[in-house]
């Protein structure tokens, strides 16, 4: 992660993300701008985040160390939102580890600087309340998919959701597991999509041949959504 002095680029990104109606106060002078390369870490896991990020273009993923060593995928982020939002309102909280997917963008304040302030702003607290419904809708409707839908539609989102530059690269552990199905059952639907010619394996991972057959599975669960049109 790497901090970026390109104030228009900051102010492009605030422009198009919406950041500064996230506070009753202009915030422009207290933020800053870092790029996360794919692969990098925006908050790693047990080490508490220096700033509260703002997730203005790019996408992450959420992941746990379980207490056996296990890690497990718990859940993505779509920009714009925040990163670290938790952290800012329960300081006992315990750190997740967030990974950016793809090349990203974060706006960022400083957690001690403005904690306070924060904790205090009324149109910023009112952004969280919705962050965090929209958090949990999603988390609701993913399980009801899981019960609903076949994996070959599961996973077409979830490549499509985890892919960078046209290649899924997830471990098949952590998708098996995030799926709610056996690690064998991953592994002969991704072996059908091959045969259909929708994947092709290249190295450690699988190009992306056909997106838009993978995308018409996918809206088959959420016909709304954007990412899938």
């Amino acid at each position: 992660m790497k901090e970026v002095k390109n104030e228009t680029k900051k102010q492009q990104l605030m422009d198009s993300s919406g950041y500064l109606q996230q506070f009753s106060t202009d915030m422009t002078s207290h933020t800053r701008l870092f790029r996360i390369e794919a692969g990098e870490y925006i908050v790693k896991e047990g080490e508490r985040p220096d700033y509260l990020f703002y997730l203005a273009q790019g996408r992450a993923k959420l992941y746990v160390t379980m207490p056996n060593g296990r890690v497990s995928l718990i859940d993505f982020f779509t920009s714009p939102c925040f990163i670290g939002e938790m952290e800012l309102l329960n300081e006992e909280f315990e750190v997740r580890a967030v990974q950016a997917i793809e090349t990203s963008w974060c706006l960022a304040l400083g957690m001690k600087q403005h904690r306070n302030q924060l904790l205090n702003d009324v149109i910023f607290l009112r952004s969280l309340c919705i962050l965090l419904s929209v958090k949990n809708y999603r988390n609701i409707i993913s399980a009801t998919q899981n019960q609903s839908f076949p994996l070959a539609n599961r996973l077409a989102a979830f490549i499509l959701l985890t892919q960078n530059e046209g290649v899924y690269q997830e471990k098949h552990t952590q998708a098996a597991e995030y799926l709610g199905v056996s690690y064998r059952h991953l592994l002969y639907v991704l072996a059908q999509f091959q045969r259909d010619g929708l994947i092709g394996k290249q190295g450690g991972g699988y190009l992306i041949r056909e997106p838009k057959i993978l995308a018409g599975l996918a809206r088959e669960m959420a016909p709304d959504e954007e990412q899938f049109l």
